[in-house]
Parts: structure tokens; C-alpha cells; sequence
């Protein structure tokens, strides 16, 4: 009987040395965020400068989503290549000067080969130059509260004074996929083929071929040089959960991969997101100044969403709504304020921003000669 206590005794000791060892054995640095809470589930020197390498092409990528978003580009529109991005070395696709392809194209070049010659045509037809390009770079990431980031260049080439942390990377890539999900139509193909000019195709393989071995990565992108070592900001979604892991200073890609396996499948099997209150929830009704209707119902904008531990049982919550004054017009979507989520205990879990359920167009002088009117029937039959 000893003996089985004492094999027992071993056992749960080398389980527990298991899950001593730091999640990320091959990292310098590292970062485990859950998308829609933006809650940091593991993290490992996250808020270190170092160089990103190509991964800093995530940033470029999101100024690009963002121009065709606000309708200053559009994935058919055609980019001329310049010398100066014909010219760029590490990874490419081979463009020639003078040559023309679509947004589209060399979208697909910068997820799937992290091409620095598509990314380079990109920031110059963006941002007009390169060095405008950067600077919009560095606006968004001061947008974004990335305080350990600055960019020199938009493809991740070591130059002096380009550097970030996981931390930031982890927000620009939380912005990129959450505001421009249709990104990762991109950036989770393997393999496929940029049509050139004179008819024929150059193959582009996926740097991260986590997107073909591990069932759930559908993003994000690769880095690697001398100065960064290897890089990987990757994204995966299971069970409605989607999570963002970087790994910074890793010494090959083996490393680079094991330690992003290991941190998606330690929040994986930990973790899940529970469902507060979903979308649309009416949570509040308030008047309207101005309007044709005198009052309008409030609703959530998102799902208020909560990390629980894979054993936990969901709170009790609550909702405390901060809205400001409301005058007609107004439409459905524009946000008005904001709703509080509080569990039991009192802790704020989440910040959801709220709207009206409906348009609201503003009274003219027959709305407001027949709201009066209704008062004063209303008055006489009272009376």
C-alpha cells in the first residue's frame, strides 16, 4: 500500500513541475489575449522593446483595411510598382518597376508570402510616400495606446529605432481582426498564386504554416531577422472564443511554433468565454429631445463577454448605463453612451458602447402641434 502512495505522490509531483514550467520554454518575450474582452490571459516580458521584424506588417496591413474602409481605396484599384519598391530585399514576390496589379493581389502577396515589395507599393499608394506611410503608422499606434512601439519603415527590416512589444503587437492585431475580420480570408491560405502582368503566376506559400497544421489559426503573420529572431503574432478562434498569442526572440521556427502551440492550447484548455448579455439587449428607454418619437429604446452595441476559468460557473451581473443627452435626429448604430457590467462582487467586467433601437427624426411644427394637442384632450378629459 505504501508503495502505491508513493507512485501516486511521484506522479502528481512531476504533474505539478509540468504546469511549473513556463508556458513559453523558447520566447524572450510573450503575450496570450482574448479577443472580444481584450483580457490577457498569460503573458512573459510582454511589455519589452524589440524588434518585430515582419510582423510588423500587421500594422501596415490595418492602415490599408482602414483606407479601403473609409473609401480612399478599393481592392480593384491598380498600384503601380516603383523602383524603390521593386528594389526592397528579404522576402518578396519579385515585382518589376513600371508593372500594375490590383490592391487585391498585392494584399494577398503581404499575408501569405509577408512580401516587402507588395507592402512597400502599398504604403507608397496609402500614404503616398513611405516616410507618409510610417507616419500614419505611428499616429495609429499612439491611437491604440502602443507606448513601447516605433516604426521606421512598413515591411520589419532591422533598422535603428524600429521596434514594439507583444503587448502592442497583441492591440494591433486585435484592431486589425476585429474591425477588418474579412483580413483573414487572407492571411489563413496556405497557398496561392499572384497573377503577374504578362499572363503567368508566381506561387506564394503561407510563412505561417500554423494556418495548415493547427485546425484553428487562421492568421496572423511571421517575422524573422537577425536582430528580432523569430517572430509569430498568431490568431485562433474555438468554441466562439478567438485568441491572439505573440512570441517575440525565438531561437528557429521549431521553437516559434512550439511555443505558440503551447500558449493557443494552454488558453484553450484553461479558458472560455461566457455570454452576459448578448447584442441588442434593451437595457434602458430615455427621452429625446427634438424628436418625432418623445422617447427610444437603448441597446447594447456587442455581447458583453466574460474569461471564466474552464470550471467556473457564471455571476450574477448588472448593468449601469452612462448616456448622454439625446436630440433628434439620430440614427440606429451611432453610439450614445456607454453600459457598465458589473458582477456581484462589484468588479467592472466590461465596457459595452450602446445606441437607440431605431432611427429618430426630428419633429417639425405638426408633430408638435399634435403632441400639444394630445395634452390638452388629455387635460379636458381628465378634468
Amino acid at each position: 500500500m505504501k508503495k502505491i502512495i508513493l507512485i501516486f505522490s511521484f506522479f502528481f509531483l512531476c504533474i505539478g513541475r509540468v504546469y511549473a514550467v513556463d508556458v513559453t520554454e523558447y520566447s524572450e518575450s510573450a503575450i496570450l489575449m482574448e479577443v472580444s474582452t481584450g483580457k490577457v490571459l498569460y503573458e512573459k516580458e510582454a511589455d519589452v522593446k524589440r524588434a518585430p521584424a515582419s510582423m510588423t506588417k500587421i500594422m501596415s496591413l490595418l492602415l490599408i483595411m482602414e483606407a479601403i474602409d473609409n473609401g480612399n481605396l478599393s481592392l480593384d484599384d491598380k498600384v503601380l510598382i516603383s523602383a524603390n519598391a521593386s528594389g526592397m530585399g528579404g522576402s518578396q514576390v519579385y515585382l518589376n518597376t513600371g508593372e500594375e496589379y490590383k490592391v487585391r493581389e498585392l494584399i494577398k502577396s503581404i499575408a501569405i508570402a509577408s512580401a516587402n515589395d507588395a507592402v512597400v507599393a502599398m504604403a507608397e499608394k496609402v500614404g503616398g510616400t513611405t516616410e507618409g506611410f510610417v507616419e500614419m503608422m505611428n499616429n495609429k499606434c499612439a491611437s491604440l495606446g502602443c507606448t513601447n512601439t516605433h516604426f521606421v519603415n512598413p515591411h520589419g527590416l532591422d533598422a535603428e529605432g524600429h521596434v514594439s512589444s507583444a503587448r502592442d503587437m497583441a492591440l494591433i492585431s486585435k484592431e486589425l481582426i476585429t474591425k477588418y475580420p474579412d483580413i483573414l480570408n487572407y492571411t489563413s491560405i496556405y497557398e496561392d498564386y499572384l497573377q503577374r502582368p504578362d499572363g503567368s503566376n508566381t506561387w506564394l506559400v503561407n510563412t505561417n504554416k500554423l494556418v495548415r497544421f493547427y485546425n484553428d489559426v487562421d492568421g496572423l503573420k511571421t517575422g524573422f531577422t537577425e536582430t528580432a529572431g523569430y517572430c509569430l503574432t498568431a490568431t485562433a478562434k474555438k468554441n466562439d472564443m478567438r485568441l491572439i498569442s505573440v512570441v517575440m526572440g525565438v531561437d528557429s521556427t521549431n521553437n516559434r511554433t512550439s511555443d505558440t502551440v503551447k500558449l493557443l492550447n494552454y488558453g484553450f484548455n484553461s479558458y472560455k468565454l461566457s455570454t452576459i448579455f448578448e447584442k441588442d439587449k434593451v437595457v434602458d428607454e430615455v427621452r429625446v429631445e427634438k424628436g418625432k418619437k418623445e422617447s427610444v429604446k437603448i441597446i447594447l452595441m456587442n455581447d458583453a463577454t466574460e474569461i471564466l476559468g474552464i470550471n467556473d460557473k457564471a455571476k450574477n451581473y448588472t448593468i449601469n448605463v452612462k448616456i448622454k443627452k439625446l436630440v433628434a435626429p439620430l440614427k440606429k448604430g451611432d453610439k450614445v453612451g456607454e453600459a457598465e457590467v458589473i458582477d456581484n462582487e462589484g468588479n467592472l467586467i466590461s465596457t459595452i458602447g450602446i445606441t437607440i433601437s431605431e432611427d429618430i427624426k426630428k419633429a417639425n411644427l405638426w408633430d408638435y402641434f399634435k403632441r400639444n394637442l394630445d395634452i390638452m384632450l388629455m387635460g379636458k378629459k381628465i378634468l
